[in-house]
């Protein structure tokens, strides 16, 4: 039986006093003991007493406060309290094209009617075929193997596996580890988590739990000279031994490992050092893919074409999950077994696939470069003047990027009430205050995106003090 506990714990952080409290929360059992059909839709107040008892939230504790959402539309978020705020965030860098877009939309209402699932061992359809002849044109013909995955964490678990059937495959057996940089996110799976930065990252509580990768020093950032940059490459040859399968790196932007830039002569770099050794480049664009930095992929768009190559997010605009892994032929025929040793139960999922085709379709006809453009023109406008505000250590922008560093570690709820106050959704981590907006947004939404992350970084000063 469906049970509600810990009422008077959670009341409190639903703003909820007495009686009003017990009553919701009441109402909520006896609605599901009373065998009241599931999918009948419950209060908002409902929602967020059932959210604050029994639903965990990534990197949360249970109980900790939400902000229930009622619609979408666009670039907005509508909140059940009637708010309406610009999803600053993309909901995680994901609808690229705003929520609800009228073509992805109709690309699922006519997907839905044909079939929205199917597996994928021994069948196949058309939305996987036709998304898979898109991909494959977008990034040039240089790849010739995709396989379909859940999520971006999956996409790069499947890379590795690639990579290492590849060294299998190519008499290397022993090769079993892989080499990065510091300061990486790939992702929150096991193998995943182990190339993500081991001290400073999310997952440094795993320890020993984790295999033990090879990681090279941070890479040197955004204007690094020469002479820094030929350091750095020296230095992560160094490393190179018998035991690594493959080089694994977010090309030109780090992610969640804490929004670092470089430049892209170090991906060059490492893609001469990878031919010289034989081993694997596996660029993790799930973050970067799409036109997010201002070029189509921050890998191929600078003359780098990875042997296996990671996307997600935005592949289905942000309407479904969805991410794909692709491999170079070299990489594909040297795998031992050819065989790809993962399947999904809901990989290729038909209806995933169909909207997938209808984004890449959009972002094929190129309206993106113009909105991304202006985008970047105008959070530099608006972020710059943070430079040399209070507590700021830097302020990044790049492509539909915007990052506010600050010198400490920021106080999540009180930043994000103070954007919101302006109108604006961001979800700030660690010491950074940041924004990757729809491509979608006008340069009056993007003002107000700027005007949000300003109000934040004053509250995180404020907090402070």
């Amino acid at each position: 039986m469906f049970k509600l506990s810990h009422k008077e714990q959670y009341a409190p952080r639903l703003g909820l006093l007495g009686s009003d409290s017990e009553k919701i929360l009441n109402t909520v059992q006896g609605t599901v003991e009373k065998g009241a059909k599931v999918s009948q839709e419950i209060a908002p107040e409902q929602v967020a007493a059932i959210d604050a008892a029994h639903i965990w939230h990534p990197y949360a504790e249970p109980g900790l406060f939400t902000y229930p959402v009622a619609s979408t539309d666009g670039a907005y978020l509508t909140l059940e309290d009637g708010r309406t705020l610009i999803d600053a965030m993309s909901s995680w860098w994901a609808a690229i094209h705003g929520h609800g877009h009228p073509r992805l939309v109709a690309a699922a209402k006519t997907q839905i009617d044909r079939m929205s699932h199917v597996m994928f061992g021994g069948l196949t359809h058309e939305p996987a075929a036709r998304l898979t002849q898109q991909l494959l044109n977008l990034t040039g013909g240089h790849f010739n193997q995709v396989f379909y995955s859940d999520s971006g964490s999956v996409a790069v678990e499947v890379a590795m596996k690639m990579a290492l059937q590849y060294a299998r495959g190519t008499g290397h057996p022993e090769r079993t580890k892989f080499l990065t940089w510091r300061s990486g996110y790939h992702g929150d799976t096991f193998a995943t988590m182990s190339v993500c930065d081991p001290n400073g990252g999310m997952h440094a509580f795993w320890g020993d739990a984790l295999t033990q990768q090879v990681f090279a020093p941070a890479p040197p950032v955004t204007g690094a000279s020469i002479s820094e940059q030929n350091s750095f490459l020296e230095e992560f040859a160094s490393l190179i031994t018998d035991e690594i399968a493959a080089v694994i790196i977010e090309p030109v932007v780090q992610g969640a490992g804490g929004m670092r830039f470089h430049d892209p002569e170090l991906v060059q770099g490492l893609r001469k050092l990878c031919d010289g050794t034989g081993l694997p480049l596996i660029a993790d664009e799930i973050a970067t893919g799409f036109g997010r930095t201002g070029k189509l992929f921050t890998t191929l768009s600078n003359g780098v074409v990875p042997d296996i190559l990671c996307v997600g997010k935005a592949l289905t605009g942000g309407f479904t999950t969805q991410a794909a892994t692709l491999a170079t032929e070299k990489i594909a025929a040297g795998m031992q077994p050819r065989a790809l040793m993962h399947g999904p139960t809901f990989m290729a999922n038909p209806l995933a696939c169909a909207v997938a085709a209808e984004s890449l379709a959009m972002i094929a006809e190129g309206a993106w470069e113009q909105q991304v453009a202006m985008i970047e023109q105008s959070l530099e406008r608006g972020l710059g003047p943070l430079r040399g505000a209070p507590g700021v250590v830097d302020v990044r922008v790049l492509g539909a990027i915007g990052v506010v560093e600050m010198d400490r570690d920021v106080p999540m709820r009180e930043t994000t009430d103070a954007a919101m106050a302006q109108g604006v959704w961001i979800r700030p981590f660690g010491r950074l205050i940041y924004t990757m907006p729809p491509y979608i947004c006008t340069e009056e939404e993007v003002a107000r995106i700027c005007s949000g992350i300003a109000a934040a970084v004053d509250g995180a000063g404020r907090s402070e003090a």
